[in-house]
Protein backbone atom coordinates (compact mmCIF):
# COMPACT_ATOMS: atom_id res chain seq x y z
CA UNK A 1 0.00 0.00 0.00
CA UNK A 2 2.64 2.65 0.94
CA UNK A 3 4.97 1.75 -2.13
CA UNK A 4 1.45 2.71 -4.24
CA UNK A 5 1.30 6.24 -2.37
CA UNK A 6 4.83 7.06 -2.81
CA UNK A 7 4.36 6.26 -6.17
CA UNK A 8 1.06 8.62 -6.74
CA UNK A 9 3.46 11.29 -5.22
CA UNK A 10 6.04 10.87 -8.05
CA UNK A 11 3.37 10.36 -10.59
CA UNK A 12 1.30 13.46 -9.78
CA UNK A 13 4.68 15.61 -9.17
CA UNK A 14 7.24 17.30 -11.32
CA UNK A 15 10.56 16.89 -9.34
CA UNK A 16 14.51 17.62 -9.95
CA UNK A 17 15.87 16.48 -6.64
CA UNK A 18 14.93 13.95 -4.00
CA UNK A 19 16.61 14.45 -0.44
CA UNK A 20 15.70 12.03 1.45
CA UNK A 21 15.90 12.05 5.33
CA UNK A 22 12.76 9.67 6.70
CA UNK A 23 14.33 6.63 8.93
CA UNK A 24 14.22 5.14 11.85
CA UNK A 25 17.32 5.68 13.46
CA UNK A 26 17.12 4.41 17.11
CA UNK A 27 19.90 1.98 17.90
CA UNK A 28 18.61 0.06 20.49
CA UNK A 29 15.17 -0.70 19.10
CA UNK A 30 17.01 -1.53 15.56
CA UNK A 31 18.59 -4.62 17.52
CA UNK A 32 15.47 -5.55 19.04
CA UNK A 33 13.13 -4.99 15.93
CA UNK A 34 15.84 -5.40 13.02
CA UNK A 35 13.22 -5.89 10.76
CA UNK A 36 11.44 -2.67 11.37
CA UNK A 37 15.01 -1.08 10.35
CA UNK A 38 15.30 -3.36 7.25
CA UNK A 39 11.53 -2.75 5.98
CA UNK A 40 11.74 1.03 6.32
CA UNK A 41 15.24 2.03 5.92
CA UNK A 42 16.46 -0.53 3.08
CA UNK A 43 13.43 -1.69 1.46
CA UNK A 44 11.19 1.74 1.88
CA UNK A 45 14.22 4.19 0.66
CA UNK A 46 14.72 1.38 -2.40
CA UNK A 47 11.13 2.20 -3.34
CA UNK A 48 11.90 5.63 -3.66
CA UNK A 49 15.27 5.43 -5.39
CA UNK A 50 12.74 3.05 -7.78
CA UNK A 51 10.53 5.80 -8.29
CA UNK A 52 12.99 8.29 -9.28
CA UNK A 53 14.53 6.15 -12.31
CA UNK A 54 10.86 5.21 -13.50
CA UNK A 55 9.92 9.07 -13.26
CA UNK A 56 13.62 10.46 -13.81
CA UNK A 57 14.10 12.10 -11.16
CA UNK A 58 17.71 11.66 -11.44
CA UNK A 59 19.24 13.55 -8.53
CA UNK A 60 19.34 12.36 -4.84
CA UNK A 61 20.60 13.17 -1.62
CA UNK A 62 20.61 10.33 1.02
CA UNK A 63 20.66 11.02 4.90
CA UNK A 64 23.82 8.29 6.50
CA UNK A 65 25.27 7.64 9.43
CA UNK A 66 28.46 7.29 10.74
CA UNK A 67 27.36 4.31 12.47
CA UNK A 68 28.27 2.59 9.30
CA UNK A 69 31.86 2.73 10.10
CA UNK A 70 31.19 0.66 13.29
CA UNK A 71 33.49 0.79 15.80
CA UNK A 72 36.79 1.85 14.30
CA UNK A 73 40.23 1.40 16.96
CA UNK A 74 41.36 4.17 18.02
CA UNK A 75 44.42 4.63 15.87
CA UNK A 76 42.12 4.89 12.50
CA UNK A 77 40.43 7.85 14.22
CA UNK A 78 39.42 10.02 12.09
CA UNK A 79 37.42 8.29 9.70
CA UNK A 80 37.69 8.81 6.22
CA UNK A 81 35.01 8.22 3.64
CA UNK A 82 37.33 5.51 2.43
CA UNK A 83 37.47 4.05 6.01
CA UNK A 84 36.09 0.24 6.48
CA UNK A 85 32.44 0.18 6.89
CA UNK A 86 31.40 -2.65 9.60
CA UNK A 87 28.32 -1.62 10.90
CA UNK A 88 27.58 -3.03 14.37
CA UNK A 89 23.76 -3.32 14.45
CA UNK A 90 20.82 -3.32 12.20
CA UNK A 91 20.35 0.97 12.14
CA UNK A 92 23.79 0.91 10.73
CA UNK A 93 23.58 -1.90 8.52
CA UNK A 94 20.10 -1.09 6.85
CA UNK A 95 21.75 2.50 6.04
CA UNK A 96 24.87 1.13 4.71
CA UNK A 97 22.81 -1.48 2.48
CA UNK A 98 20.60 1.77 1.00
CA UNK A 99 23.94 3.12 0.48
CA UNK A 100 24.63 0.09 -1.80
CA UNK A 101 21.25 0.31 -3.13
CA UNK A 102 22.27 3.57 -4.56
CA UNK A 103 25.39 2.80 -5.71
CA UNK A 104 24.52 0.28 -7.81
CA UNK A 105 21.29 2.07 -9.34
CA UNK A 106 23.79 4.65 -10.40
CA UNK A 107 25.72 2.18 -12.04
CA UNK A 108 23.05 0.71 -13.70
CA UNK A 109 21.23 4.21 -15.00
CA UNK A 110 23.86 6.04 -16.38
CA UNK A 111 21.28 9.50 -15.74
CA UNK A 112 21.08 8.98 -11.91
CA UNK A 113 23.44 10.43 -9.87
CA UNK A 114 23.68 10.76 -5.81
CA UNK A 115 25.13 12.30 -2.79
CA UNK A 116 25.09 10.34 0.15
CA UNK A 117 26.44 12.48 3.37
CA UNK A 118 27.15 10.31 6.37
CA UNK A 119 26.30 12.25 9.65
CA UNK A 120 28.04 12.53 12.26
CA UNK A 121 26.40 13.78 15.90
CA UNK A 122 23.48 16.10 15.15
CA UNK A 123 22.87 18.60 17.80
CA UNK A 124 21.48 22.01 19.02
CA UNK A 125 18.21 23.68 17.07
CA UNK A 126 18.13 26.64 14.54
CA UNK A 127 20.04 30.08 15.64
CA UNK A 128 16.42 31.95 14.92
CA UNK A 129 14.90 29.38 17.68
CA UNK A 130 11.69 28.41 14.87
CA UNK A 131 12.99 24.34 14.33
CA UNK A 132 14.22 21.99 16.74
CA UNK A 133 14.20 18.75 17.52
CA UNK A 134 10.59 17.16 19.03
CA UNK A 135 11.24 13.74 19.21
CA UNK A 136 9.74 12.06 22.24
CA UNK A 137 11.93 9.49 24.26
CA UNK A 138 14.92 11.24 22.52
CA UNK A 139 18.21 9.47 22.99
CA UNK A 140 20.52 12.32 21.64
CA UNK A 141 22.95 13.29 24.39
CA UNK A 142 22.42 17.32 24.08
CA UNK A 143 18.78 16.99 24.11
CA UNK A 144 18.53 14.93 26.91
CA UNK A 145 20.69 17.31 28.76
CA UNK A 146 18.61 19.90 27.67
CA UNK A 147 15.56 17.95 29.19
CA UNK A 148 17.45 17.65 32.42
CA UNK A 149 17.95 20.96 32.67
CA UNK A 150 14.27 22.06 32.68
CA UNK A 151 12.98 19.16 34.94
CA UNK A 152 11.58 16.69 32.07
CA UNK A 153 13.59 14.44 33.04
CA UNK A 154 14.78 13.41 36.83
CA UNK A 155 18.15 13.09 35.71
CA UNK A 156 20.25 11.80 33.02
CA UNK A 157 23.36 9.32 32.58
CA UNK A 158 26.58 8.43 31.59
CA UNK A 159 27.13 5.08 29.97
CA UNK A 160 31.18 3.78 30.84
CA UNK A 161 33.80 6.22 32.12
CA UNK A 162 36.52 3.47 31.86
CA UNK A 163 37.07 3.87 27.81
CA UNK A 164 40.81 5.08 26.55
CA UNK A 165 40.34 8.68 26.60
CA UNK A 166 41.47 11.85 28.59
CA UNK A 167 38.69 11.36 31.02
CA UNK A 168 37.11 8.19 30.30
CA UNK A 169 33.80 8.70 28.62
CA UNK A 170 33.31 8.39 24.96
CA UNK A 171 33.92 11.18 22.57
CA UNK A 172 32.08 12.05 19.55
CA UNK A 173 31.92 14.69 16.98
CA UNK A 174 28.85 16.85 17.20
CA UNK A 175 27.33 19.34 14.17
CA UNK A 176 25.27 21.78 14.16
CA UNK A 177 22.16 20.65 12.59
CA UNK A 178 22.50 24.36 10.66
CA UNK A 179 25.50 23.39 9.29
CA UNK A 180 24.23 19.59 8.23
CA UNK A 181 21.58 22.17 6.57
CA UNK A 182 24.24 23.76 4.31
CA UNK A 183 25.77 21.06 3.47
CA UNK A 184 22.63 20.17 1.76
CA UNK A 185 22.23 22.57 -0.87
CA UNK A 186 25.92 22.38 -1.12
CA UNK A 187 25.06 18.35 -2.11
CA UNK A 188 22.59 19.86 -4.60
CA UNK A 189 24.81 22.47 -5.97
CA UNK A 190 27.58 19.41 -6.72
CA UNK A 191 24.91 17.46 -8.54
CA UNK A 192 23.76 20.32 -10.34
CA UNK A 193 27.20 21.37 -11.58
CA UNK A 194 29.22 18.14 -12.40
CA UNK A 195 26.51 14.98 -12.20
CA UNK A 196 29.17 12.89 -10.19
CA UNK A 197 28.25 10.52 -7.59
CA UNK A 198 29.99 10.33 -4.56
CA UNK A 199 30.25 10.08 -0.71
CA UNK A 200 30.63 12.67 2.16
CA UNK A 201 31.15 12.78 5.88
CA UNK A 202 29.20 15.61 8.09
CA UNK A 203 31.09 16.30 11.18
CA UNK A 204 33.68 18.92 12.25
CA UNK A 205 36.69 16.79 12.46
CA UNK A 206 37.25 17.23 15.76
CA UNK A 207 35.15 15.64 19.04
CA UNK A 208 34.21 16.53 22.91
CA UNK A 209 33.89 13.86 25.68
CA UNK A 210 30.06 13.08 27.23
CA UNK A 211 31.35 14.53 30.28
CA UNK A 212 32.71 17.61 28.40
CA UNK A 213 29.14 18.21 26.67
CA UNK A 214 27.55 17.87 29.96
CA UNK A 215 29.91 20.64 31.40
CA UNK A 216 29.18 22.53 28.59
CA UNK A 217 25.47 22.39 29.30
CA UNK A 218 25.86 23.33 32.85
CA UNK A 219 27.44 26.02 32.10
CA UNK A 220 25.42 27.55 29.88
CA UNK A 221 22.06 26.87 31.30
CA UNK A 222 23.17 27.27 35.22
CA UNK A 223 21.93 24.53 36.43
CA UNK A 224 24.00 21.68 38.11
CA UNK A 225 21.64 18.94 37.05
CA UNK A 226 21.93 15.11 38.54
CA UNK A 227 24.17 13.05 36.43
CA UNK A 228 24.63 9.08 37.15
CA UNK A 229 27.00 6.73 35.98
CA UNK A 230 26.04 3.45 34.54
CA UNK A 231 28.35 -0.12 32.66
CA UNK A 232 28.35 0.79 28.97
CA UNK A 233 26.17 0.03 26.44
CA UNK A 234 27.43 -2.66 23.77
CA UNK A 235 28.60 -1.56 20.90
CA UNK A 236 29.59 1.60 21.83
CA UNK A 237 32.74 3.00 20.33
CA UNK A 238 35.02 5.14 22.40
CA UNK A 239 35.87 7.74 19.62
CA UNK A 240 34.05 8.56 16.75
CA UNK A 241 35.41 11.71 14.65
CA UNK A 242 35.02 12.62 11.07
CA UNK A 243 38.03 13.43 8.22
CA UNK A 244 35.94 16.24 6.68
CA UNK A 245 38.03 17.43 4.55
CA UNK A 246 36.57 16.04 1.21
CA UNK A 247 33.58 17.65 1.24
CA UNK A 248 34.91 21.14 2.16
CA UNK A 249 37.40 20.66 -0.21
CA UNK A 250 35.09 19.04 -2.84
CA UNK A 251 32.22 20.91 -2.01
CA UNK A 252 33.49 24.28 -0.49
CA UNK A 253 31.53 23.48 2.42
CA UNK A 254 32.01 26.07 5.03
CA UNK A 255 30.19 25.68 8.56
CA UNK A 256 29.18 28.41 10.54
CA UNK A 257 28.38 27.08 13.73
CA UNK A 258 31.49 24.80 15.03
CA UNK A 259 30.51 25.76 18.82
CA UNK A 260 29.62 23.71 21.62
CA UNK A 261 28.58 26.29 23.62
CA UNK A 262 26.67 27.26 20.71
CA UNK A 263 24.92 23.94 19.86
CA UNK A 264 24.48 23.66 23.96
CA UNK A 265 22.39 26.62 24.00
CA UNK A 266 20.08 26.82 20.89
CA UNK A 267 19.47 23.22 21.95
CA UNK A 268 18.40 24.60 25.49
CA UNK A 269 16.36 27.70 24.08
CA UNK A 270 14.66 25.30 21.56
CA UNK A 271 13.49 22.77 24.61
CA UNK A 272 12.15 25.61 26.84
CA UNK A 273 9.55 26.17 23.57
CA UNK A 274 8.53 22.60 23.62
Amino acid sequence: MIFDQVEEIFKNGNYDAVIHFAASLVVPESVSDPLKYYLNNTANTANVIKQCVKYNVNKFIFSSTAAVYGEPSMDKVPVTEESETAPINPYGNSKLMSESVLKDTALAHEDFNYVVLRYFNVAGASVDGKIGQSTKNATLLIKVAGETVLGKREKMYIFGEDYPTEDGTCIRDYIHVEDLASAHIKALEYLDKTHESGVFNCGYGHGFSVKEVLETMKKVSGVDFPVEMKERRAGDPAMLISDNSKIRNIMQWEPKYDDLELICKTGLEWEKKI
